[in-house]
Order: C-alpha cells, then sequence, then structure tokens
C-alpha cells in the first residue's frame, strides 16, 4: 500500500503528461531509411539465394529448413518449431553462422526486414497531425516493476547496430527545442555494490574508479598500468554477467572461451568480492525460505519455482532471484525520479517536457533558453533520489535527434 501510494499511483499522471506529449518524428527520414532497409534486404536476399543455389521464401521457416537441413545438409537441431517443422530460431541460426554463410546472411536479412516493419514502415502510421508519435506506458507491464511501452514499443529499438542508431535519429526536437538524454551510469552494479556492501565495491565507487578495470585487475591479476582493451571487455561480461546470474557456460560462450577458463574467471571474482557472493548466497536463501523477493521499496515478485525439482527452472529461479532486487531498485529509483521532476518542472513552471523512458534513460524536450536549468535540474533529481551507500552517476547528452545527443 505504501509503495502504491507514493510510487505508483503518483507515476500515473506523469506518464499521461508524457503520452500526451509525444515526441516528433522526422518522416522524411524514415521514408530514406526504409528505401534504404528495402534495397539492402533485396539484395541480402539475392546472396542467400545465391549462397543456397536455389530460390526459396527466406521469410518461410518451412523453406528456409528444407534448404539448410536438407540441401546444404547443415546440422539439424534437436528442437523443433511450430507444427512440427525443424527449428530455424535465432539461436539456432546462430549455432549454424559459425560453420556456413548462408545461416549467418539470414540472420542479417531478417534483422533488416524486422527493422523496416516494426519501426521504419510502422511509425508514420502512427504519429498525428503535428508529426508526434504518441506511445503509451504500461506501468505493471512488466514482473519487475519496470515500464513497458506499447503502440508503439519503444524500449526495444536496437542501439547497438548502426541500423537501429539510424531509427533513434528520426526522434526529433520541436523547432527551438533540443532532445535532453540523462541515462544512470551502471546502475544495477552501484545497486549490487548497495545491497552486498562489498567493501571493494563500495570503496571502489565512493572514489570514481572505473569498475571494470577494477574487476580486470582483480580478477586477472594484471596491474591497472598494463590492462588492455580486452582485459576490460572480458571485465565487463563477468560484471555484467554476475548481475544476471550468468554461468561458466554462459560466459565462455559470450567471450569465446574455453569452459574451465570461464569457471576460474568467475571464481575468482567471488574470491575478491566476496559480499558479492554472501549477497548472492543470502538472497537465494531468503528467497527458497518464501518463495518471493523485494526490491529496495518493497515491492514484491512471487519465485516459487525457487525450490522447483527440474533443475532448469530452478537455476532460472535463482538468477531471477538474484536479479529482481538490483533491476527492480534501479526500475523503482527511475520512477520516483520522474515523479519528482516532473513535480518541480510544474512547480518552476517550464516548458521543458520529459516524453520517454527507456529502462535507465529518460528523454525531455528542452527550449534552448532553458537548457542549462534542465541539465542542473535533471542531474540533480536523478543522482539524489535516494540515499545510497554508493553515489549515483547521471550522463547527460543533448543533440538535435535522440541517436545524436552527447
Amino acid at each position: 500500500m505504501h509503495l502504491y501510494e507514493t510510487m505508483d499511483l503518483p507515476l500515473l499522471p506523469v506518464l499521461a503528461r508524457m503520452e500526451d506529449a509525444g515526441v516528433k518524428i522526422d518522416l522524411p527520414k524514415l521514408r530514406d531509411l526504409g528505401d534504404r532497409l528495402g534495397s539492402e534486404a533485396r539484395a541480402k536476399a539475392a546472396d542467400i539465394h545465391e549462397k543456397c543455389g536455389e530460390i526459396f521464401n527466406i521469410n518461410s521457416p518451412k523453406q528456409l529448413g528444407k534448404v539448410l537441413f536438407e540441401r546444404l545438409n547443415l546440422p539439424r537441431p534437436v528442437k523443433y518449431g511450430k507444427g512440427k517443422v525443424i527449428s530455424t530460431a535465432v539461436d539456432v541460426l546462430e549455432e549454424l553462422a559459425e560453420s556456413h554463410e548462408a545461416p549467418k546472411l539470414v540472420l542479417e536479412y531478417r534483422q533488416l526486414t524486422k527493422l523496416k516493419s516494426t519501426y521504419v514502415d510502422a511509425l508514420p502510421m502512427l504519429v498525428d497531425s503535428a508529426g508526434r508519435l504518441h506511445t503509451t506506458f504500461n506501468p505493471t507491464g512488466a514482473v519487475t516493476g519496470r515500464l513497458s511501452s506499447t503502440n508503439p514499443n519503444l524500449q526495444n529499438i536496437p542501439i547497438r547496430t548502426e541500423l537501429g542508431r539510424e531509427i533513434r535519429a528520426a526522434f526529433i526536437p520541436k523547432e527551438g527545442c533540443v532532445l535532453l538524454a540523462a541515462d544512470y551510469s551502471q546502475i544495477e552494479l552501484r545497486l549490487l555494490a548497495h545491497f552486498s556492501e562489498d567493501l571493494l565495491l563500495v570503496e571502489a565507487f565512493n572514489r570514481g574508479d572505473d569498475i571494470h578495470s577494477l574487476t580486470a585487475s582483480q580478477v586477472f591479476g594484471v596491474p591497472p598500468m598494463m590492462l588492455d582493451a580486452e582485459h576490460r571487455r572480458r571485465a565487463k561480461a563477468v560484471n555484467f554477467g554476475i548481475v544476471y546470474g550468468l554461468s561458466a557456460f554462459g560466459l565462455s560462450q559470450q567471450l569465446g572461451i574455453e569452459q574451465r577458463e570461464a569457471k576460474k574467471f568467475i571464481e575468482a571474482y567471488f574470491e575478491r568480492y566476496e559480499g558479492v557472493r554472501r549477497f548472492i548466497d543470502r538472497v537465494i536463501e531468503e528467497t527458497r525460505r518464501e518463495q518471493k523477493v523485494r526490491t529496495l521499496f518493497g515491492r514484491i515478485r512471487p519465485i516459487p519455482d525457487i525450490n522447483s525439482k527440474n533443475a532448469n527452472m530452478r537455476g532460472f529461479a535463482e538468477r531471477t532471484a538474484v536479479n529482481t532486487p538490483l533491476q527492480g531498485t534501479a526500475a523503482d529509483l527511475i520512477k520516483l525520479a520522474m515523479i519528482n521532476l516532473d513535480e518541480e518542472m510544474r512547480t518552476r513552471s517550464l516548458q521543458s517536457k520529459m516524453l520517454l523512458q527507456v529502462h535507465d534513460e529518460l528523454l525531455f524536450e528542452v527550449p534552448l533558453a532553458e537548457l542549462e536549468t534542465m541539465r542542473d535540474l535533471v542531474r540533480d533529481k536523478m543522482q539524489n533520489v535516494h540515499k545510497l551507500r554508493v553515489p549515483l552517476e547521471v550522463e547527460i547528452g543533448v543533440g538535435p535527434n535522440w541517436r545524436d545527443v552527447e
């Protein structure tokens, strides 16, 4: 009830104002991108047909399966898709892509056609007469307490690929304004430090150290001055992997290393960060007893499978139990920050508008005259939303579109 009254209920008018404001879309930019994606998809399809030695419907799992597993004789996966058709799901194709080019091309083709149909073709049909797009936020859409977004879903535009970033470039401010994006930096790792009270982690965040370099140095036993990009990349995978309960097998797949080596990395991590090991054990033990976990603010998530006889289900439940307090608390913190920001913006009669929330990021449309005010206000309200054992850091970028905020 306390959570409902202090967070979930006050958030609703904030979300209503964000939905009402919408975000401006650069329609000519999307049209050009659509043409480009269309021609790239056609070229990719021609490549696939050439590599497979016949023309077929790439979008048909049945026809694709027949070509890959019968004509090209690639190793068949154990799993089946719908209607007893051999699966051509992403994970199956990713595995096959290591030994043959056709599955790799199919994955690239699928990404092109998905971006085109889901965003580039669909978004223009959803804008209003002012060229603005209004998503719907669902405050109870995710079990962790995160917001979800539908019609359209703006929370899963891929940003790791160049084409995904191109779509973000079509999100623009109205005339006389810029977009301001504020992103919590490494919030789940900071919450891991807060919950686990691990001395090494807490001290590192309080000193402002680079946490990935610290882990690289601790886990690989390399002095900070001798670390290279590969050390840091591996440490990053371990750091974020721990938050999601990554297994030695999962880490070995991610880094392309032997499972034995991955196991050593994880063991070395827990030797150095003893507080994290104790936190994980404590959470799993409490969850076994209570069959539920809580965020810092008391949001509850039932986890009945924690005592399952099925090892896979139990393992998944354990990973969920460890991650939920972190991801759920991060979600609660940004909700509180949104409530506080909205109130302050209205008290000061600012013209700036909060437009979108995507996990740990908030997006605002800001008149140039209010830019410095908003920069300070957003940083203050997000960083000081709640006192933790370590500081919350916020990265702020400003730009002419959502892709180019820096």
